[in-house]
């Protein structure tokens, strides 16, 4: 195997000199750099060497930036077969899924330490608030920023943040494509292409096809394709401008159901048939949807327009982004809590449906760059940024409904055409039964909409301090002032409206020391901010009239840890121990209102590797241990009926003192390749999961699991290659996803796909 090389362009090297310059050494910045200079920098090789961050916020490289954060390049991507973003995220542990259903949306939904990250979605450093599922295609890395990161993002969850890097022109002409077939029916193809037009004038083009079943489902397919326009002026020169747009389209058959629950009864005359709370598994591929009612179609368009100018050492930019996204579904949720596969050994055919559009807008400015005050040396960003989010969410709706009409209720004793087909047996469920032949399907009234708004005005800082050749200090503080606002139409009545607004400060600080200049050793603390209705519409964190008057969650994260590059910077290692509180959670307290009042614990310790240790052998990889706890989670009412507490008595949570929900005390993944002299490269890897609750009773949950993946590559010319893919190699069943209360997502089955790769 070659050794790495950067996959940054001269655009970005010269847009981001100072975090670039760890992984090459200076070049000429000389005026007379142009199309060859910036050929030379994209062969510099970097071996082992740290991937930097896209963000200007990180003012040092990230062997000195006292935070915990995992990149995944484009390299360890086209390598592993990924194709989506929790594909990717495969390769960190650490980070879990959780599922969703109507109110809270299906699609990208990673926990980072234990914290619901859904909300918390980057592109390009500008937050992406759309609910989807999203493609790698035109993707250089993946960035993942792991603690309380609201200095860096604003407001945030907790457990950290992802920030998903854009493919940009570069000076150079290149063109990759891949074109693939599989098991399952797949398909996909993709194109790169990148053309210089002039001096300092270059396009991309990105290209993506793709369509498959799910393996080991019956069913269940997708099929999604996108378009990635860009052009960049001036990358030879102080002033440029890059001017993208990024489309995609789904058409799917939903497979985000699943399998139940095995301990549907809580209490009562069945509770003896309750399982321990593991999924229900009578055959995996069982399919419990309907092919002529569930759909889920979603699309997204991105536009961007990314300006700096460099001014001998320092750099102003702005670059601002207008988004369109919409996530229409309707799929079948197993049944669960109504216990018809312990009664009867049938399913009820629960819809979970949404239809939703989010239009937002967002600019960022920013100033970066180098001075010094005496004998310190300062690398600083400073900056502002403004967004306007808009949400509009309805339904699908059903006539006649999805009750059984034999029982006027969700109670299944049979099955079939008398049953409207909304039961189905659940060992054998028939997805292709004729539902559709005696029910409509129509979307909501548009005027009954839920419309979110939500604005932030922010200002920031960083500014890494070199005290000495041994010691730094790295300080970030950031203010938001963020507000919104939720309407809900009521036919007839004036609507129902919540508001929430708030401002807060957060901080990262740290202080490096370098015991010698491969190494660091630090200590830093970092805080965040998680206000009601966060999500702005369209996630997990939604406003209501029992949270809208709270104040935001604030969590802190103590973080001791230590970064090497070692042999020549061939090989990487990270270590960290970490402590978070989030002392003031929304939980119910005890007159049965909500207050911020609980308190959540997480502490932890993670280490990470990656390398080339050869020209031949690379590996990357790391390990998760989090320890999670429920300190208080308020108070729960005595005798509940359903929602209600009629009562009005309230006792402790029975839930203090449990684990989080979606949090794996134990992770870890690796993958490793070796390239042999004769063209061929051998690759394989491993992730392990631990066992994971889905709700904080930890009463129902999905087992631990181990997946195997392995790859062959083979260069039949310097340009052409031929690359097998083999996922889950033993064809494990696990799942990926525990819902709280009703399902978990079963993962996809053994599949092998044959890559021919193509650069000219």
């Amino acid at each position: 195997m070659t050794p790495v090389r950067t996959p940054l362009t001269s655009a970005l090297l010269l847009a981001m000199a100072p975090l670039a310059a760890h992984a090459a050494p200076e070049t000429a910045a000389d005026n007379d750099a142009g199309a060859a200079a910036a050929t030379d920098l994209d062969k510099v090789q970097v071996r082992g060497s740290w991937f930097n961050p896209s963000s200007p916020k990180f003012t040092a490289e990230l062997l000195d930036t006292p935070k915990s954060v995992s990149i995944v390049s484009e390299k360890l991507l086209q390598q592993t077969g990924a194709t989506n973003l929790q594909d990717a995220l495969r390769m960190v542990p650490g980070i879990t899924f959780g599922a969703g259903e109507g109110g809270n949306p299906t699609g990208d939904r990673p926990f980072i330490r234990g914290f619901d990250s859904q909300s918390n979605i980057f592109v390009d450093g500008l937050r992406d608030v759309g609910s989807q599922t999203r493609e790698v295609f035109d993707l250089e890395q993946v960035e993942v920023v792991k603690g309380p990161s609201s200095a860096y993002g604003g407001r945030d969850s907790g457990g950290g943040s992802l920030n998903l890097v854009s493919k940009t022109p570069k000076l150079k002409n290149e063109t990759s494509a891949s074109m693939g077939v599989g098991t399952d029916s797949y398909a996909r193809g993709t194109v790169d292409a990148n053309y210089m037009l002039g001096e300092g004038t270059a396009a991309r083009l990105n290209l993506m096809k793709h369509d498959s079943d799910i393996p080991g489902r019956d069913a269940a397919n997708v099929s999604r394709w996108g378009i990635a326009p860009s052009i960049a002026f001036g990358l030879n020169g102080p002033a440029q401008l890059i001017v993208g747009h990024y489309h995609m389209e789904t058409d799917d058959l939903p497979d985000a159901g699943g399998f139940p629950y095995s301990n549907p009864f809580g209490s009562g005359p069945n509770v003896s048939r309750n399982g321990d709370g593991s999924p229900l598994v009578p055959d995996r591929n069982n399919y419990y949807g309907l092919k002529d009612r569930d759909f889920q179609r979603t699309r997204a368009d991105i536009s961007t327009i990314d300006a700096n100018y460099d001014f001998g050492g320092h750099k102003l930019r702005n670059i601002a982004r207008l988004g369109n996204t919409s996530n229409d579904y309707l799929w079948t949720q197993p049944d669960d809590s109504k216990g018809n596969p312990n009664l009867f050994g049938t399913l009820w055919r629960r819809t979970n449906s949404r239809a939703v559009d989010v239009k937002s807008f967002v600019d960022q400015l920013s100033l970066t760059g180098n001075f010094d005050t005496g004998a310190l040396k300062h690398s600083y960003s400073v900056g502002v940024e403004y967004s306007d989010e808009k949400m509009s969410r309805g339904s699908y709706l059903m006539t006649p409904g999805t009750n059984n009409p034999l029982t006027n209720s969700t109670s299944c004793p049979t099955t079939g055409a008398a049953t409207g087909y909304n039961c189905t047996d659940f060992n054998n469920p028939t997805p292709n039964d004729p539902w559709s032949a005696t029910h409509v399907v129509y979307r909501s009234d548009k005027a009954l909409d839920v419309e979110q708004t939500s604005k932030t005005r922010s200002a920031y800082l960083f500014d890494t301090i070199e005290l000495s050749a041994q010691w730094l200090i790295n300080l970030g503080l950031r203010y938001d002032d963020f507000s919104t606002e939720m309407v809900t139409p009521v036919a007839g009545q004036a609507p129902t409206v919540f508001k929430h607004d708030s401002d807060f400060l957060n901080y990262q600080a740290g202080v490096v020391f370098k015991p010698t200049a491969n190494g660091s050793i630090y200590l830093s603390y970092g805080t965040s901010s998680t206000p009601p209705g966060m999500d702005g519409g369209d996630g997990s964190d939604g406003l209501s009239a029992a949270v809208a008057d709270l104040k935001p969650q604030r969590t802190e994260n103590f973080e001791l840890g230590t970064k090497w590059d070692l042999f020549d910077k061939r090989l990487n290692l990270t270590a960290a121990a970490f402590h978070t509180v989030l002392d003031n959670a929304r939980v119910t307290v005890d007159n049965g209102t909500s207050q911020n009042a609980g308190k959540k614990v997480i502490n932890g310790i993670e280490v990470g590797f990656t390398g080339q240790l050869t020209d031949a052998w690379s590996l990357y990889g790391g390990y998760t241990w989090l320890d999670s706890e429920l300190k208080d989670n308020g108070y729960v009412c005595a005798t509940p009926v359903g929602r209600a507490c009629p009562s009005g008595i309230y006792m402790p949570s029975p839930y203090n003192g449990n684990v989080f929900p979606n949090t794996a005390k134990h992770s870890a993944n690796l993958w490793t390749t070796y390239s042999f002299p004769f063209g061929l490269t051998l690759g394989a890897g491993a992730t392990y999961s631990d066992k994971q609750y889905g709700d904080v009773a930890n009463t129902k949950w999905v087992p631990s699991y181990t997946r195997w993946d392995a790859m062959a590559s083979y260069a039949i010319q310097d340009n052409i290659s031929l690359q097998l893919n083999l996922q889950n190699l033993t064809d494990k069943t696990y799942f990926t996803k525990a819902y709280a209360s009703h399902y978990a997502s079963i993962a996809p089955g053994r599949s092998a796909t044959l890559a021919l790769n193509v650069k000219f």
